[in-house]
């Protein structure tokens, strides 16, 4: 093993084992390295995007900044589990890996199915399209609407360099991760400070909280809704739990990483959406296209293109953190034998997951040339809550009937409980009282797995021209099977 770190110059995630027998993970994730990974890529498009959304759906300031607080509430309370289940299932993986250990492979090849066909996928175009909409507005300036080419120009851009980085180092992808975090919280603070300001001169709207409840939506269905939108800005909480294999003393060092980036992140959003609600209106809030642009041009002046610089680099190192998550579930289900071969395998000298990286790399450019950055968001938030109340559900199902487990971590029983019910309310609310023909089409799609599942796995159909082009493929890209990291 040390013989392969010399030669790659100690980059990527893998290892040889003693005796030669395969590859496995390496744990080059430390604390400060999980707390980027994790605040990294909550700290995306969202919190200069999603405040409008919140408000265009609560009705009024006061309730947006609740929801902004309920939401941080619930990543903690949901990553606090997720710590547990980590402790008592150390695979890399998340929601995939656990599901797949306690309610079998069938409920676990539906969640994979969903995840790397859809919801990464899905969720790496989503910001790639934000990252490209600021990087293109300061060369269309006074352009209300974007040439479409040019944007998922730049999208399909930033999702092959950040392939290409992933593909050719770990530890240069982890640093990237580190860079990005320390730039986004600055950004964050820049817009907090600002608002502070113009608070200390008499120039905010002090108005806005004087009526901050007046006007706030009763509807199950738009309260949902919202809370669809913030957790947007918060995606990213369970993505330590996806790379667990690579990370130093797991059990330690994944609930310090809670307890450190989710407050962090928490605290920073509302405090930056008093600032947006102090410098802007509610309906200038409401009109503005982009909103943090809004807030620059007001408060910045000549160093307003700070402010789309900033989301730039939030949105591209959150893409960055997707890709180096969302790989590895991929790779993890692979290994399993939910998803083809050759996803399981890293490269031989690079040490990095290559195939599944390309995968994924391959249905996001997918993905870029329809979508857009509000249709995704709600669609997506809807899938997750029914893979995070399922996973909240194997906690419990733990808690019931393996009671003498040992574990290493536990949190309350109430805590899973307030999850699992949330899980139920944002699953069920926005069905029932603002229906979709949008949500059947998902769940059509969540079925449309069983059959897959019963013909490749259950009954294990491989073609012959798919083992073939397995063997090909992995000469080519010179691709080696892994084995587990347990300890």
């Amino acid at each position: 093993m040390e013989r392969s770190q010399e030669r790659n110059g100690g980059e990527g995630v893998a290892g040889r084992e003693p005796g030669g027998e395969g590859l496995r993970l390496r744990r080059e994730i430390g604390l400060w390295s999980a707390v980027s990974l994790m605040a990294g890529c909550m700290i995306g498009s969202g919190v200069f995007m999603s405040p409008q959304g919140v408000l265009v759906y609560m009705g009024s300031p006061g309730a947006s900044l609740v929801v902004w607080a309920g939401c941080g509430l619930l990543a903690m309370m949901g990553a606090l589990c997720y710590a547990e289940l980590s402790a008592l299932v150390p695979k890399s993986g998340g929601e995939y890996a656990y599901i797949l250990q306690i309610f079998g492979s069938l409920p676990a090849f539906l969640v994979i199915y969903t995840f790397v066909l859809l919801v990464r996928p899905a969720a790496i175009a989503a910001v790639s399209l934000s990252f490209a909409e600021y990087a293109v507005t300061p060369f269309y300036p006074g352009c209300s609407l974007m040439p479409q080419a040019v944007l998922k120009g730049v999208a399909a851009s930033c999702i092959l360099l950040l392939m290409l980085v992933n593909c050719w180092s770990s530890r240069l992808a982890t640093m990237l991760v580190n860079v990005c975090a320390v730039a986004k919280v600055f950004s964050l603070l820049v817009i907090v400070v600002g608002g502070a300001v113009v608070l200390g001169q008499g120039r905010g709207h002090t108005e806005t909280f004087l009526l901050a409840f007046h006007n706030t939506t009763q509807q199950a269905g738009r309260i949902g809704m919202a809370f669809y939108q913030g957790m947007w800005s918060f995606d990213g909480w369970n993505n330590v739990n996806y790379v667990v294999e690579e990370l130093k003393n797991p059990k330690q060092n994944l609930v310090w990483a809670v307890m450190i980036a989710i407050p962090l992140v928490t605290s920073l959003y509302l405090l930056v959406n008093i600032s947006y609600l102090l410098v802007l209106s509610p309906n200038e809030i409401l009109s503005s296209d982009a909103m943090a642009v809004s807030w620059g041009n007001q408060v910045l002046g000549a160093w307003a293109w700070l402010v789309p610089l900033a989301v730039v680099l939030s949105t591209f190192g959150s893409a960055n953190g997707m890709f180096f998550g969302g790989s590895r579930v991929c790779y993890v289900a692979a290994r399993e034998g939910h998803m083809p071969q050759l996803l399981s395998m890293v490269h031989v000298h690079r040490l990095t997951p290559t195939p599944a990286l390309m995968f994924t790399t391959a249905v996001a450019l997918v993905l870029v040339i329809p979508g857009s950055f509000s249709t995704i968001v709600n669609f997506l938030s809807f899938l997750g809550w029914i893979t995070y109340g399922t996973t909240i559900g194997c906690l419990l199902y733990l808690r019931i009937k393996k009671k003498n487990l040992p574990r290493p971590y536990k949190v309350p029983t109430i805590i899973p409980v307030i999850m699992l019910l949330a899980s139920l309310y944002l699953v069920l609310a926005p069905i029932i009282d603002h229906p979709q023909i949008e949500f059947l089409y998902i769940f059509l799609f969540l079925l449309s797995g069983i059959p897959v599942y019963f013909l490749f796995v259950y009954f294990q159909c491989q073609p012959r021209c798919l083992q073939m082009a397995t063997l090909y493929l992995q000469l080519l890209l010179e691709v080696a099977p892994t084995t587990k990291n347990v300890d």
